[in-house]
């Protein structure tokens, strides 16, 4: 990661953070809490939302101008994923990762 700014690096890091916690409250906490954490809406939110982070990352690392394009999506859907976690509740550790990733995906994009 040497070609890489301090401020990619933190960006990296916050996604595949964000990646991590989507993921695995999806599949921990919202298939076992039922009810509104699985309405197919809510759910494949936050699996996209992984997903998109998993890839920024990706991009990032591969050192392509393009992440610029997956950094921007990144950026609206984590904050929309904050919003709906926000919304169902009991999800502070995804809207926290996801409003973190957003703001320096942000940064990234521009």
């Amino acid at each position: 990661m040497h070609h890489l700014s301090d401020e990619m690096r933190a960006c990296i890091e916050k996604c595949l953070t964000c990646y991590s916690i989507c993921l695995s409250m999806a599949s921990g906490h919202c298939l076992e809490a039922g009810g509104a954490h699985v309405e197919a809406k809510h759910f494949r939110l936050m699996l996209a939302c992984a997903e998109i982070c998993r890839t920024s990352a990706h991009f990032m690392l591969l050192g392509t101008p393009h992440h610029r394009h997956t950094c921007a999506e990144c950026a609206e859907i984590c904050r929309e994923c904050a919003d709906d976690c926000e919304r169902v509740g009991d999800m502070q550790a995804c809207v926290d990762a996801c409003r973190t990733c957003a703001e320096s995906c942000e940064a990234m994009a521009a």
